[in-house]
């Protein structure tokens, strides 16, 4: 307990002293938003990696994916890493990074008001953002404060306290200057992690070929193709996790700040190859809890005989990782939850003074209040999602799946057909926007599983931008 006590406290400086470097190199707007749009690509391969994956991954869905799909869980990683993160570096950076800079913007919002000539899409978007990243901010600090519990055995409001203030302190005084140069340590970190992680997990449950006897044994399925839930639940999962990064404007963002073209061609490579490494171990370990966590043997993941499913994760660490590594661990699921906290932050609090502040109540405000305003925002973001976490409303995976699935729903028609559509127009991108949202919310409130209904209403947005822009096209009065 004494070193892991220590070696989080010199994790704590470290987070500190980073951001004092990016207080020193922060001048700008631009500086502490986009570190001044000069990003390399290996900082943006590592930024954008640890930003995607967090807390959310490691502990509430791969214990919950895991324990229900088995095997399967691991067509979420493929999809991720080829879908998520290969095929949005590949496809979209490019094109984003031209777009951003023919527009002169800097978040999604503005690209929307500049692309669609329309400032309610641009207010619009800019609410779903700041309203929807508070709950899956909230996510990430619950599953790190069960971390914690696990780890420390300490109250789960004090480690939410702790989460929160570091979070804080570091983007306050250095922004996205900060979070890149650290986000390439934490990276490193849980590289490192997820081999041990994986590497234990096979030597505890006996080798691989053990545990998948063993999987068999409990269900068939589990070492399937497909697992027990069905085929539509995990389509709807690896649909969510893959295709709404497309469009996320945490993710998004990266390709505004970094350097040029070349530099997004070498960071693809990287980031896809951080993806696989990291997405793979979370759902090969998470699919391992049928085999390692029992009633009889650990009771606490269990409530009523039933799992009690953000637990699972935090417990299985517990059991199969030795305590000299248990550390690492920490660190490992500590950094990913730290960089993507970070990158929620920035851009929820962007959407609050940049496109609603400046766009909206103060267009003359200067780059030195805009700056300003971003770090008091970052604080009010922070205690906003550490007081919904507090009082745990859902499951991790329910409370993401309402919050990828809204975003998602909301930005992707938009985003997309405005990236490689010329006649995608106003009323198609708003259309889109508002359609996808309320198909998304609607099912979720009459019971459908938040990942299923954040996927219908991706589809919604997805296909009903083109159609409603094409129709208004036509119906367009004639010019002469």
């Amino acid at each position: 307990m004494l070193i892991k006590s220590l070696v989080i406290i010199v994790y704590s400086l470290l987070i500190i002293v980073f951001g004092l470097i990016g207080l020193k190199r922060t001048r700008t707007f631009s500086d502490f938003f986009l570190g001044g749009g000069k990003v390399g690509p290996w900082m943006t391969a590592f930024t954008y990696g640890t930003a995607y994956f967090s807390a959310v991954l490691f502990i509430g869905f791969a214990g919950k994916i895991g324990w229900d799909f088995g095997y399967s869980g691991l067509w979420i990683a493929i999809g991720n890493t080829f879908i998520g993160v290969l095929l949005v570096w590949w496809l979209l950076g490019p094109r984003i990074k031209t777009m951003a800079d023919e527009y002169g913007v800097s978040t999604m919002a503005e690209y929307f008001e500049k692309r669609y000539d329309s400032r309610f899409l641009k207010l619009f978007s800019s609410i779903c953002i700041f309203v929807f990243f508070i709950p899956y901010s909230a996510a990430v600090f619950i599953g790190l404060s069960y971390l914690f519990k696990t780890n420390f055995d300490i109250n789960f409001s004090l480690a939410l306290i702790f989460m929160g203030f570091f979070t804080a302190i570091y983007l306050v005084l250095g922004g996205y200057k900060s979070m890149t140069m650290i986000d390439v340590i934490f990276g490193i970190i849980m590289i490192a992690g997820v081999i041990i992680l994986v590497m234990n997990t096979v030597k505890s449950g006996g080798g691989l070929q053990s545990i998948t006897m063993r999987l068999e044994q409990i269900n068939p399925s589990l070492v399937s193709w497909v697992g027990p839930p069905g085929l539509w639940p995990l389509i709807s999962l690896v649909f969510l996790t893959s295709v709404a990064p497309m469009a996320m404007p945490q993710l998004v963002q990266k390709f505004y700040a970094i350097r040029d073209r070349k530099a997004i061609r070498i960071g693809m490579i990287a980031s896809t190859i951080f993806a696989l490494l990291i997405c793979g171990a979370a759902y090969f370990t998470g699919a391992t809890t049928r085999v390692f966590l029992t009633v009889a043997e650990t009771p606490d993941a269990f409530e009523l005989g039933k799992p009690v499913v953000d637990n699972l994760m935090p417990i299985l660490l517990a059991k199969v990782i030795p305590h000299s590594l248990s550390i690492l661990i920490l660190l490992l699921i500590l950094s990913a939850s730290m960089s993507t906290l970070a990158a929620l932050v920035l851009i929820s609090s962007s959407a609050a003074v940049k496109d609603v502040y400046q766009g909206f109540i103060n267009p003359q405000a200067t780059d030195l209040q805009l700056t300003l305003f971003m770090r008091v925002a970052n604080a009010c973001f922070v205690l906003l999602s550490v007081i919904l976490a507090y009082f745990r409303p859902a499951t991790i995976v329910a409370i993401l799946g309402v919050s990828w699935g809204a975003i998602g729903s909301v930005f992707l028609g938009p985003f997309i057909w405005g990236l490689f559509m010329k006649k995608a127009n106003k009323m198609g991108a708003i259309s889109s926007a508002i359609l996808g949202l309320t198909v998304c919310l609607s099912l979720s409130i009459y019971g459908m599983s938040p990942p299923e209904a954040g996927t219908l209403g991706m589809i919604v947005s997805l296909c009903s931008n083109p159609i409603v822009s094409l129709v208004f096209q036509r119906t367009k009065p004639q010019t002469r």
